[in-house]
This record gives C-alpha cells, sequence and structure tokens, in this order.
C-alpha cells in the first residue's frame, strides 16, 4: 500500500494514499477501536448538509472563494448521492463531543474537493479541512444541528410506520367485533369482551404514539448553527449566522429556525432527553401489546389459544411442530433495547458540563438507533404478525360460558350476594353457571339467555333490583 504523510498538532503519521480521509480521522479510529460500527449514516449525512449550508453561505459572503466554495458544494453533493460511504469510519463512540467525525466529514470533503481542482489528495493548500470545509463553524454548533436534522428525517418514517401499525389493528377490531371472548384482570377471569375492543384498545394507545412522535419534530427545528464554539458566535459573521440558517432550511426541506439562544442548544441536550422518553413510551406499549399477543396465542393445546399467530417458522430443534411467536418476541427486545437506550442517553445529557456536552456521540449512537430499530421492527409487526392473526373462535366462546367470571354480568339482576352463591356452587360442583342460576331459581331461562347474550355483556348497561 502507498502512503501520503501529514502532519496536525502532535506530529506527522502516513495515511493511506487512497484514503479521502486524513491524519485527524485515522487518529481517532486508532484511539476509538470499540463498537466496530461507524457513525450513523443519517447523521453524516446531516453534516455533510450543514457544511454545503455553510459553503454557500461563505461563498454569498464573500468569505470563501468560489472556486474553493463550488469545489466543497460539489463533493457534498457527490457524498450526499451515496458516493465515498466507506471513508467515514470514525467508531460512533468517541471522546471529544463529536469532534473526530466532524473532521473525518472536514477531510474527506477537502480531499474529494481537491481532486475535482486536479490536485492530489492531502494537498490542503488547495482546499483545508478547517480553513475551508469547516470555515464559520466549529464541532460544537454542527454536531447537535445535524443530529437534530438526522433524528427528524428518522422520526417521520416512523411516525408513518406507527400509523399503519393503527390502521392494522383498527381493522382486527373491526374483523373480531363478534367474536366474544372472557376478559382478564391480573391474569384472573373477569367480564366477558369482545375480541375486537381488546384490539381496539390497542389501536387507542398506538394513535398516542403516533401523535406524539409526530409533533415531536417541532422540539428539533431549533438548531444552534452559527453559534460556534460556545453559543456566542465567535469567528462567525453576524450576516453568516442568519444566512446559514435559510440556506439550510431550503437545502433539507424541514422547517428549522436559528435557536433564540444558541448557547443552550449547545450546552444543553434535554430535547433529546424528550425525543427519547417518547420512544419510550411508545415501547412500552408496543411491549404491551407484544406480550398480549404471546399470551393470547399460548399453547396453543394447553394454553389461552385465543388467536393464532401467522407460522413464520419452527420453532424447536428438539420438538416437531413446534412453532414459536417470534416476531413479538422481537419486538419485545427492541422494546427493551429502547428503554436501555432511554437511560443512557438521560445519563449522557445530564453529563453535559458548562458550555458544553462531550457525550453527544452516545446520545447520537443510542437516539438514531432507537428511532431506527423501531422503525423496522413495527414494519415487521404490522407484515408479519398483526395483519394475519386468526381468532379460535369457538374456543373464546367456550371459555366465556365455562368461566364462573360470567356470573358477574349477571349481578344487575340477581344482586351481589346471589351471585357470589351462584360463584361459590360452580366451583364446588364444576356446574356452568346457567345451570346453577336455573336450578336455584333466580332468573327465568328466556331472561337469562338474554342477559347472556354477547352483545348486551360487553356493552354499558344496568338493571335496577328491587326488593
Amino acid at each position: 500500500m502507498r502512503y501520503r504523510v501529514e502532519h496536525d498538532l502532535l506530529g506527522e503519521m502516513e495515511v493511506p494514499e487512497e484514503a479521502y480521509y486524513g491524519i485527524n480521522t485515522l487518529r481517532a479510529a486508532y484511539n476509538f477501536p470499540i463498537t466496530g460500527r461507524p457513525v450513523h449514516r443519517e447523521l453524516i449525512k446531516a453534516m455533510v448538509m450543514v457544511k454545503k449550508a455553510a459553503a454557500m453561505a461563505n461563498m454569498k459572503l464573500g468569505l470563501l472563494k468560489r472556486e474553493i466554495g463550488n469545489a466543497i458544494i460539489t463533493a457534498c453533493d457527490r457524498i450526499l448521492a451515496g458516493e465515498f460511504a466507506d471513508q467515514f469510519i470514525v467508531d460512533r463512540i468517541q471522546g471529544g463531543a463529536g469532534t473526530s467525525t466532524n473532521m473525518n466529514v472536514n477531510e474527506v470533503i477537502a480531499n474529494v474537493a481537491i481532486e475535482q481542482l486536479k490536485g492530489h489528495k492531502g494537498d490542503y493548500s488547495l482546499v483545508h479541512p478547517i480553513n475551508h470545509v469547516n470555515l464559520s463553524q466549529s464541532t460544537n454548533d454542527v454536531y447537535p444541528t445535524a443530529l437534530r436534522i438526522a433524528a427528524i428525517n428518522l422520526l417521520k418514517p416512523l411516525s408513518e410506520e406507527f400509523a399503519d401499525l393503527q390502521e392494522a389493528l383498527q381493522q382486527k377490531e373491526n374483523q373480531f367485533s363478534s367474536v366474544i371472548k372472557m376478559g382478564r384482570t391480573e391474569l384472573q377471569d373477569a367480564v366477558p369482551i369482545m375480541l375486537g375492543q381488546e384490539f381496539g384498545a390497542y389501536a387507542q394507545a398506538i394513535a398516542r404514539d403516533r401523535w406524539r412522535l409526530y409533533k415531536v419534530e417541532e422540539r428539533l427545528r431549533q438548531v444552534p448553527l452559527g453559534g460556534t464554539a460556545v453559543g456566542t458566535g465567535l469567528n462567525a459573521d453576524v450576516r453568516y449566522i442568519y444566512m446559514v440558517i435559510d440556506i439550510l432550511r431550503d437545502l433539507t426541506g424541514l422547517g428549522l429556525a436559528r435557536a433564540e439562544y444558541m448557547m443552550d442548544g449547545i450546552q444543553n441536550a434535554d430535547v433529546f432527553v424528550e425525543v427519547s422518553g417518547l420512544l419510550k413510551s411508545a415501547a412500552v406499549n408496543l411491549s404491551k401489546i407484544a406480550s398480549d399477543l404471546r399470551l393470547m396465542s399460548s399453547g396453543p393445546e394447553c394454553g389461552f389459544g385465543e388467536i393464532k399467530l401467522p407460522a413464520m417458522q419452527a420453532g424447536s430443534s428438539i420438538m416437531p411442530g413446534k412453532v414459536n411467536p417470534i416476531i413479538p418476541e422481537m419486538i419485545n427486545m427492541v422494546a427493551y433495547q429502547v428503554i436501555g437506550n432511554d437511560l443512557t442517553i438521560t445519563m449522557a445529557a445530564e453529563a453535559g458540563q458548562l458550555e458544553l456536552n462531550a457525550m453527544m456521540p452516545l446520545i447520537a449512537s443510542n437516539l438514531l438507533d432507537s428511532i431506527e430499530m423501531m422503525t423496522n421492527a413495527v414494519r415487521v409487526f404490522i407484515e408479519r404478525c398483526i395483519s394475519g392473526i386468526e381468532a379460535d373462535v369457538e374456543r373464546c366462546h367456550r371459555y366465556v360460558f365455562e368461566s364462573v367470571g360470567l356470573v358477574t354480568a349477571l349481578t344487575p339482576y340477581i344482586g351481589y350476594d346471589n351471585a357470589t352463591r351462584v360463584a361459590s356452587v360452580c366451583r364446588e360442583t364444576n356446574k356452568s353457571v346457567k345451570q346453577v342460576v336455573l336450578e336455584m331459581g333466580l332468573m327465568g331461562k328466556e331472561e337469562l339467555e338474554k342477559a347472556l347474550n354477547p352483545y348486551e355483556m360487553t356493552k354499558p348497561g344496568i338493571k335496577v333490583i328491587n326488593g
């Protein structure tokens, strides 16, 4: 392999001749062999978009020569189109508040631009990573700005997936609207409900999540770009500070606005905690639904067996015919990871000190992972589980009319004390509620049949008992 020699504050290093990154990136790759996972691609794209906006603003203000500015813009466009993706090699977990990521981006853009100007990679007299690509910027305002953009771009498809999940659950609500089953509280028989009502409740929970995720984008729109190192705007032209936001808004198509107090947007990360908290809330609902589906489909012979989940793959290497609820299990695991990520984000945000939060790379890694994981998981949940759920109508019906819990529906007719007596006799004799009520002469057959009508038992209504 051939190398070029580059210099920095600490000395010199040999950089592979074909690499578009430079010495700062190489040192970071050496210092942070942590996860084996590079910085999230959406964050890189957002940072490149910021660099493009900065170059355009600096050029318009005469702070950057047109030839250099155009080369930087073209380089950004090529990266945004998918070229040079393998050149962003810095690990996502890194010290330095994201400086290593910012320099990786600066160096790749600079070297792509240098080649466009017919120079050789590493000849920073043509295009300099800091003097030109990073002009009017600091890692400290670029990184949190880019993270906000990346999060918004990933939240949009997640919100859409939740809308689809809500619709899929509502379809099941309609499909199972006439399937009566026994409701349960604390895993004990309670009162009859419709299976469709159960799915309707799930749809309502997901509807709240969908709305929260849709609206939280607004919390991310204020960006501190232009604040440079600590939010004071040092080394940035006042005209640039206003212009660069307008350009970035046009480039991204997002409703971005300049942070009213840029120092706040640089040192405080509570907005990311807020977003993560809503992801956690959604994860809790997803996991609860998934756990319910696992329970209702359990058995199928020796468990509840009220619903049938789509069979996706063989479930055992030793037990023939076994099929496991793998999609709901996956949802549980994703939810637990998102909840864990939320705690990490919370602690990292709290760890900010004075004018900067050095833990921003950890916040970025966990936040963007959570959003992307949930987006993928919800899509699979819809396509490979929810849409294919079937009800075992006969089993659901049998559980209702064999359960002592059915007596609750008769309490308005026979009173609580009589209902308690019926329940006790049923358990002692193993007779059905219908049989015991008739034998005790508490209700006539016609009235009893009407009281135990599935539609009557699963909607509001009361009978006043006289005497």
